[in-house]
């Protein structure tokens, strides 16, 4: 080690030797300071020794943050704030302030990390277009949300690709996750990245990677960037030469104005929007990027707008909410607040990246009511292909090219709603990088011609030749709170969801209606349709062992029957080779799908994040004739949320008789 590591040097074998500190975490801590760029990591870890804070050094340090298919994501911040990483700051991130310096250590969101992903994309990038020879030097962009350390990460992200021979494209500010896929393919760039840690808690962050086609990486990219970064070891480099390297460009207004502009093509029926005028919205972006875009494109499409002002500025602490993510009813606490002041008729609230939407609404008692994902993507689902057929855009004749795509955690009205109107559902694995597939997948359909130009093509013309040539994308989404409505994103897009619900309320508004009356609608339709999702926790090495043993049973000894009804229908992603109704082969995951004779499902499969085995269950009733009434509608709806109850007691005795008791 260098001279001033020296103490260090008697110290971790020591420590190693009382059984205090893991073998990888001291072998980790020696080779990060070994090619440390400053003493400021030997600082931090002599402050955690002195402590003997022992397990926050092996929970930095235990192994190195592994790059994933969809990038990176830890700590920032530890649990424990070191003095030398707190530096100028008064009290640290415990006080909701910002330390000088990120988190030291091998298993943490840091400049190591960004470096070495960074590297790692850069040699992969070079590789790729050695292969498909495109002008110029490869092209990454940018963005970043507002979570400590973004800016400087994202900085450290162009410093490092443009070193190494990639031109940059940084946006100037704060900027959402569907922005960045949009930019992506407007500037025909080679890749994308976005630090952001998404709806998580403000000591995280992340590092995530989009291909060319403004997608989420998947195979066969994902594995070969994950080989490229795995293989850098250290954050330092040597630059190439100054006339190899590339330039760093700042992005602002300019894609911001293109971005919008697409974003006004989802309107459908601009009529509805133009006598929207009693409809009072608020919004939230929850200390996040979600202001950029969505309160200016409300404003633009002149609904009446109020935002919560105490969350209506950038704040990596997110200090107003529990956890800034629309998914839970406390992050819209406060929208729902000013809504009863107003008398608004709706609340949007979008995490930090703003990919995700949560909503409320006034319901027919004037109460503010929560829609769950399932719910807010069905309204849109439904709207959105009656409003195409409306306008003749879609018809009997080309409704086999119009396309709903879901997951198949994703409730199955959406699916019914497909169906009834001659459209094709499309069902993927969790994660929108699947869709974002599927998207990349009907492009490339178009002929060349088309193709050379698409991403110039107005919505209008893009739709009509996918209606021609290829498949039309209607609408698709999530059941955890994220959707799209056309390909101009390749992503989830609460920005672009923002404005659809607007429409979609706008519409009920019209006819009378509030959101929740038009969602009983579509119930007495089409069949009322209840999701449960549960998860049981199971932490440490033993917790693992147990999420492994529930998952094999499964699938080696799964149940004939669940409450007294048959199991019809099994399937087994990781075993079975499973294809969608396109054709194209699921990829393998641990997940088993059960269904019973009533048409209940259940799916389970392990927490890839989490130390949890979760399920998700699915009840629905289907009207015998025609459509429910008023009372038929309400009994259904009590008998199925009992059913889910009870199906959910039934689970979690079932997997503890699994578990031996």
């Amino acid at each position: 080690m260098p001279a001033d590591l020296k103490p260090l040097d008697k110290k971790i074998p020591a420590a190693l030797a009382s059984g205090k500190l893991l073998d990888t975490a001291a072998k980790n801590i020696r080779e990060l300071l070994l090619g440390a760029p400053s003493d400021l990591y030997a600082r931090a870890v002599d402050e955690l020794i002195a402590g003997n804070e022992w397990s926050e050094l092996n929970d930095r340090f235990y192994k190195t943050l592994a790059f994933g298919t969809g990038g990176l994501r830890g700590r920032t911040i530890g649990k424990i704030v070191t003095p030398s990483e707190r530096g100028g700051a008064t009290s640290g991130a415990t006080a909701g302030e910002k330390p000088e310096f990120p988190c030291v250590g091998t298993n943490a969101m840091n400049f190591f990390n960004i470096s070495r992903a960074t590297q790692g994309l850069v040699a992969y990038l070079h590789d790729w277009s050695r292969q498909k020879k495109p002008p110029g030097k490869p092209k990454v962009v940018i963005a970043y949300d507002t979570r400590f350390f973004s800016k400087e990460f994202a900085d450290l992200t162009a410093k490092v690709a443009s070193e190494n021979g990639c031109d940059a494209f940084v946006f100037a500010g704060p900027r959402s996750t569907p922005e960045l896929s949009f930019a992506v393919r407007y500037l025909r760039a080679s890749a994308g990245v976005v630090i952001t840690a998404s709806h998580n808690p403000p000591h995280d962050n992340g590092y995530k990677v989009y291909f060319s086609d403004g997608a989420q990486v998947i195979d066969p990219q994902a594995s070969g960037i994950i080989a490229k970064v795995n293989a850098v070891v250290s954050e330092t480099f040597a630059p190439l030469p100054k006339d190899r390297q590339g330039q760093v460009t700042m992005l602002g207004q300019e894609i911001d104005d293109a971005y919008m502009q697409r974003l006004e093509t989802l309107i459908i029926d601009p009529k509805i929007i133009r006598h929207a005028n009693s409809l009072r919205v608020v919004f939230t972006p929850i200390h996040g990027t979600g202001g950029v875009i969505v309160k200016p494109m409300l404003k633009r499409l002149r609904f009446h707008c109020e935002v919560v002002p105490e969350q209506d500025h950038f704040d990596g602490a997110f200090p107003t909410v529990k956890s800034p993510n629309p998914e839970n009813a406390e992050a819209l606490r406060m929208g729902m607040g000013l809504a009863d002041k107003q008398n608004s008729d709706l609340v949007i609230a979008t995490d930090p990246d703003c990919d995700r939407m949560g909503v409320a609404v006034r319901n027919r008692a004037g109460k503010m009511e929560l829609l769950s994902g399932n719910q807010i993507g069905s309204l849109m689902a439904y709207y959105r292909t009656r409003a195409f057929f409306d306008r003749g855009i879609l018809n009997k004749e080309n409704a086999f090219r119009g396309v709903i795509i879901k997951t198949f955690v994703t409730t199955d009205l959406q699916k019914a709603i497909a169906e009834h109107f001659g459209l094709r559902c499309v069902e993927t694995l969790t994660g929108f990088k699947y869709i974002g597939a599927k998207l990349g997948k009907y492009e490339r359909a178009l002929p060349l011609k088309i193709r050379r130009n698409y991403i110039n093509l107005s919505e209008e013309e893009t739709r009509q030749r996918r209606l021609a040539r290829s498949s039309f994308y209607v609408f698709g989404g999530e059941e955890s709170y994220g959707y799209s409505g056309a390909d101009l994103v390749r992503d989830k897009d609460a920005n672009g969801a923002a404005i659809m619900f607007c429409e979609v309320a706008a519409y009920a508004k019209s006819r009378g209606q509030t959101v929740d009356q038009l969602l009983d609608e579509i119930y007495s339709i089409f069949g009322y349709f209840e999701e449960k999702n549960g998860s049981l926790v199971f932490e440490g090495a033993e917790g693992a062992a147990k999420i492994a043993k529930l998952v094999g049973s499964y699938a080696a000894s799964p149940p004939s029957a669940m409450l007294g009804l048959k199991v019809t229908k099994i399937r087994n992603f990781e075993k079975e080779t499973i294809r969608d109704v396109e054709g194209d082969e699921i990829p393998k995951e641990k997940m088993s799908i059960f269904e019973l004779e009533d048409r209940t499902r259940i799916a389970v499969r392990a927490s890839g994040t989490e130390p949890k085995i979760k399920y998700y269950l699915f009840a629905q009733r289907r009207p015998e004739k025609g459509k429910f009434d008023p009372t038929e509608l309400e009994r259904s709806k009590t008998e199925v949320r009992k059913k889910l109850e009870q199906l959910w007691d039934w689970l979690q005795k079932d997997a503890q008789a699994r578990l031996g008791g």
